[in-house]
């Protein structure tokens, strides 16, 4: 069926996105709850949502993004793919709260972000775990994807390149130390396993509630 051109201009495209999508599901596989809600923090231009949405139909899968340009494509993407599994996206900016109005995720499964806490300043990340402390149900798990630094290093020279290019674009911007983020999730009584490393010298990490 033609989409009508509407539709096709404002589903936006992140090249990334299809080369990682695949092997984040694998994590996600493993790391998420077999049922229930999802909230993707920092959705972007939606097509990791359809994705995950599609390939985990026993999940609801909340997206969620502060730019209404980004909404707008997560819906167009949601639309195209005819997934009902999929609510609107929400406007969620972290570090401000309430997150969403009362009763709409007061209480979720698990929250996924990725490819935000570098690309955003240090109290972002920090409202990020804030907010996953007060929402997360017990056995909850808190999902992040990016590069990171490990023990005051960074794990390859690209990751070197592109932490000057962030810092550049916004000297709040920058690639995190892994130490600093897991004791974001110690200090809301979230425990990380252990970190897988991803393709093009990313990781994952998946922070699990008691």
């Amino acid at each position: 069926m033609t989409q009508p051109a509407a539709d096709l201009n404002a589903r936006r495209m992140a090249p990334a996105t299809d080369r990682n999508r695949e092997a984040i599901l694998a994590v996600l596989r493993e790391a998420l709850p077999a049922s229930g809600t999802v909230l993707e923090i920092a959705s972007g231009t939606g097509q990791h949502a359809v994705h995950f949405a599609k390939a985990l139909p026993t999940l609801t899968w909340q997206p969620s993004d502060p730019d209404a340009t980004h909404r707008e494509s997560i819906a167009a993407w949601t639309t195209h793919a005819q997934l009902q599994n999929v609510p609107a996206p929400l406007d969620i900016d972290v570090r401000r709260e309430p997150w969403a109005a009362p009763g709409v995720i007061d209480r979720v499964d698990a929250i996924v972000c990725i490819n935000m806490i570098h690309i955003a300043p240090w109290a972002a990340a920090e409202a990020l775990f804030a907010g996953a402390g007060k929402r997360l149900a017990p056995g909850g798990v808190l999902y992040l994807y990016g590069p990171y630094r490990r023990h005051d290093a960074h794990t390859a020279p690209s990751n070197e390149a592109f932490d000057r290019q962030l810092r550049l674009a916004d000297a709040e911007w920058g690639v995190r130390d892994m130490e600093a983020v897991v004791a974001l999730g110690a200090a809301q009584g979230l425990t990380c396993d252990e970190p897988v490393a991803m393709p093009a010298n990313n990781f994952s990490l998946v922070f699990r509630r008691g």
